[in-house]
């Protein structure tokens, strides 16, 4: 790895004018990258992270401009160069992966046509020439199939297809910066780890100098050489990744790991969260600006910011850094809660978990009618997406479920919230099954069981105020008058920690985890017993995730909800649930008690979703007996015979060839090679 930086940032600032004034989204932001590195960039939504690579690739939205300061790229200064000029170095010394490759792709182009593009614009080669370099780079991302793949839209592929396009997209043209701004937010944990591989090979093979932009930590500690922590505009520390995991300095960088799920699992105690929110960077304070929600802030560090102190390596800027001995953020806050209201404050209320069952599914099914190819469209098939499962929760319980993309999990979800009828099997909700209800009982089903979907802002009509959007279920439903409705309402956002000024405001005013607050708000206005939470967290910030988080687990023991949790983040879904469901192409193949899944589990399909899983620890490396997942799960058009999970499985024989049933105990596993069994084969022929 050269000393020499491949880029330079020096002082940037960038601003947007908006017609309420001027928003400072950069102010001052120092960095470099070095040629075969990865600089990692850490913060909060809204800390500027994305705004420093749109910057960079001359990308800033309407009214944004950089104000002062230097991007220094192979000793060129970018920010004095002409739009055009700009324009032909996207793609060709700097390319980027942008968070939500659906959105960036053309869906009016096939693929190979949108991957031989910048070949045709900046290499002038020709259509046939330029196809040709596209199937290779879509080979060598990994694409399965790349010269069918290239005939197909957008919308034909996976999550994790779609994203090895963007990445080749960004590498065809071989760019000395590649930008990855949140490239795995969306992803499950096995297509995320394969993506992030994907992108160190690539970098190692190429010496690229790689941003990986992202809020979470544990893709930083196992993919970085180096990271930045950024908020509100400003780097507030930098240092090699090791160092900043086990002697953070800032008093932000310590906050933001002591939100992690990990910490507080480990501790067995309540998730920490930053109190407060980031400031309006229309008017940014005057002195440091984490100081209305630092634990250590003094008049010093709300009179001035602080100078760069540390060396070299590692820079930080706080009058009083973390030191040897002091109290973690979560231990100081439980102090400081306990003195301001007694000693019941700081300890989370344990949910009551009843002994009698709230949602009984049995042999559930859901199938889709696929559509048929050739002109006719005569070949149709059926797409098999949950196949008999059976699961109960109990009143009061926090049932998790887990697995990849397109195994059956929303499905699920929908299926239990009534938004779809099974067909076949029976969803029992308090003895009355949802799939006989017709008529006016099936519309008030809906007062005992709400959902809570991941994209609250899609999820909302943008065109109405908060108070009609919290209003609207209680009058569908008819359960008052208008006066017991507005009464409801204050009582319901005051549960959520809210204020009486959001009703008059619409959704698009709102930051995302407020936004998940007032969805959570939503689906508690008709009291319901059961709350589908469908990915509430998974687009969030570590710190407003441990808001939401904590602030369902408080109503839950205060109001005896139960959760049926869906995610594909494992230490979120051990920190919130009783017992956790495992769900594979349709099927349920492992439940058991959270924490004896997580930590033991039976189901190589577990395990390997568990190897899967960054760890917020660079020094962190798996076992021997790691199973590492390749490859897209089979289709639910025509699913595997047996276990269907055979075709990736490691230990497979010809006995998975027949369905292994669930066994009938506490942790329970449909697999003809448990991994206990396995482990004491090998310890008995050592």
């Amino acid at each position: 790895m050269s000393n020499s930086p491949l880029l330079d940032i020096r002082d940037l600032h960038t601003d947007i004018e908006i017609r309420s004034g001027v928003v400072h989204a950069l102010s001052g932001v120092d960095l470099h990258v070095n040629p075969g590195e990865t600089l990692g960039i850490v913060g909060e939504s809204g800390s500027g992270k994305t705004m420093t690579a749109l910057s960079l690739m001359g990308l800033l939205p309407q009214g944004g401009s950089v104000s002062s300061g230097q991007i220094i790229l192979d000793g060129q200064d970018l920010t004095k160069l002409a739009l055009k000029e700009k324009r032909k170095l996207r793609g060709t010394k700097v390319g980027m992966i942008f968070q939500d490759p659906l959105t960036s792709l053309n869906p009016t182009m096939k693929i190979g046509l949108q991957v031989c593009e910048p070949l045709r614009v900046h290499e002038k080669l020709s259509k046939k020439e330029a196809l040709e370099r596209a199937v290779e780079i879509l080979k060598r991302v990994g694409m399965p199939r790349p010269e069918v793949v290239i005939n197909n839209y957008p919308h034909q592929l996976s999550g994790g297809m779609r994203q090895r396009v963007m990445i080749a997209m960004a590498l065809v043209c071989k760019p000395r910066i590649l930008i990855a701004d949140e490239p795995t937010t969306a992803l499950d944990v096995t297509t995320q780890m394969q993506i992030l591989d994907l992108i160190d090979e690539l970098r190692d093979e190429y010496q690229m100098g790689v941003i990986l932009i992202t809020h979470d930590l544990g893709v930083v500690a196992g993919h970085t050489d180096r990271v930045a922590v950024m908020y509100a505009g400003r780097i507030v520390e930098t240092a090699p990744t090791k160092t900043l995991f086990t002697e953070p300095k800032h008093r932000y960088t310590s906050s933001l790991m002591a939100a992690l799920p990990e910490r507080a699992l480990a501790a067995g105690t309540k998730l920490f969260s930053i109190p407060g929110a980031p400031p309006s960077l229309t008017n940014l304070p005057v002195g440091c600006r984490f100081a209305a929600r630092c634990l250590w802030a003094t008049d010093e560090c709300r009179a001035g910011y602080p100078d760069l102190s540390g060396d070299d390596a590692h820079t930080f800027s706080c009058f009083h850094p973390v030191q040897e001995g002091d109290e973690s953020p979560a231990a100081l806050q439980a102090k400081l809660d306990t003195q301001k209201n007694g000693d019941e404050a700081g300890a989370q209320q344990a949910p009551l978990v009843s002994s009698e069952v709230l949602l009984d599914v049995k042999e559930a099914s859901r199938e889709y009618e696929s559509a048929g190819s050739g002109f006719f469209k005569r070949d149709k098939g059926v797409v098999s997406a949950v196949d008999r499962v059976s699961i109960t929760v109990k009143k009061g319980e926090t049932y998790g479920l887990v697995g990849e993309s397109g195994c059956g999990k929303s499905t699920m979800g929908r299926l239990i919230a009534g938004l779809e009828r099974p067909s076949s099997g029976a969803i029992e909700l308090d003895g009355r099954d949802l799939a006989t209800l017709k008529g006016r009982d099936a519309v008030t089903i809906h007062r005992d069981v709400q959902m809570m979907f991941q994209d609250s802002y899609a999820a909302m009509d943008p065109r109405m105020r908060i108070d009609q959007i919290l209003a609207e279920p209680m009058s569908i439903q008819k359960t008052g008058n208008a006066r017991q409705i507005a009464e409801r309402i204050m009582e319901i956002i005051e549960q959520v920690g809210l204020t009486e000024e959001i009703l008059d405001r619409y959704p698009h005013e709102f930051s995302g985890g407020q936004l998940q607050r007032i969805g959570f708000a939503r689906s508690l206005t008709l009291a319901p017993d059961l709350i589908v939470a469908d990915e509430p967290v998974s687009a969030l910030d570590v710190s407003v995730q441990a808001q939401v988080l904590n602030l369902m687990k408080d109503l839950q023991a205060e109001l005896g909800l139960s959760y049926l949790f869906i995610s594909h983040d494992l230490a979120v879904v051990q920190y919130m649930a009783d017992r956790i469901g495992v769900m594979y192409l349709g099927r349920i193949v492992e439940e058991g008690p959270a924490k004896e899944v997580v930590e033991n589990p039976k189901h190589p399909y577990t395990k390997a979703l568990i190897d899967s899983i960054p760890v917020p620890d660079p020094e962190f490396s798996h076992d021997d007996r790691a199973i590492k997942l390749t490859g897209e799960p089979p289709s639910a058009v025509n699913p595997p015979e047996g276990c269907r999970f055979r075709p990736r499985c490691p230990f497979a024989g010809e006995e998975c060839k027949i369905q292994p049933a669930l066994t009938d105990e506490r942790h329970r596993v449909a697999c003809h090679h448990p991994l206990l069994q396995i482990r004491k084969r090998e310890e008995v022929g050592a």
